[in-house]
């Protein structure tokens, strides 16, 4: 399993790169172009960190808006998805910071919430991702649903190549055990 069916076709890739160029030249149209082109894969990627709806649209608006102030500092145009994804990243972590900040003050103990029964594949799907570390989690999203490459996971997560690859490694090997059942 390599990947290589979700990465983003090359025209895709060159045409994202053509909107970072023109919205760095202050073009209006390319940069709503652009919300609209990535906006569902931030939020789904912010889902799956966050795991809450509420928190996930609050992390990607406030990415977009670090996105937004920031990307006329963006020197290669071709850069944008780890780059978008690394920002994703530290709000989807300053939203996480903040739910326990506020738990700590509450002095209330998180809740387990139980997972329904699988009624499918998908849910099935859901679950094993749901039930991976948090790191492992978002490199086997990074890499299975946005198709980003190891170097590029790797400079999302601030980690080196190797480190990006074993979580990869792990995550892929626990999603195949939940999976097939197999809990060696």
């Amino acid at each position: 399993m390599t990947g290589q069916g979700t990465r983003q076709p090359e025209t895709a890739r060159l045409f994202d790169e053509l909107l970072v160029a023109h919205v760095q030249s202050g073009d209006r149209r390319a940069c709503d172009r652009l919300v609209q082109r990535w906006q569902p894969r931030l939020l789904r990627t912010a889902r799956r960190l966050l795991r809450d709806e509420d928190q996930a649209l609050v992390a990607v608006q406030e990415s977009w808006i670090s996105i937004l102030r920031g990307i006329g500092g963006l020197r290669d145009p071709s850069r944008f998805a780890p780059w978008a994804f690394g920002i994703l990243r530290r709000r989807c972590a300053d939203g996480i910071r903040r739910v326990q900040a506020r738990r700590t003050r509450e002095d209330e103990m998180p809740e387990e919430v139980a997972a329904p029964p699988s009624a499918g594949d998908a849910a099935a799907l859901h679950q094993a991702f749901a039930g991976l570390p948090d790191d492992q989690r978002f490199a086997a999203q990074l890499f299975f649903v946005e198709g980003l490459t190891l170097a590029e996971i790797a400079e999302v997560q601030e980690v080196p190549v190797g480190t990006a690859k074993t979580r990869l490694f792990h995550a892929r090997r626990k999603l195949k055990a939940a999976l097939t059942g197999d809990e060696r």
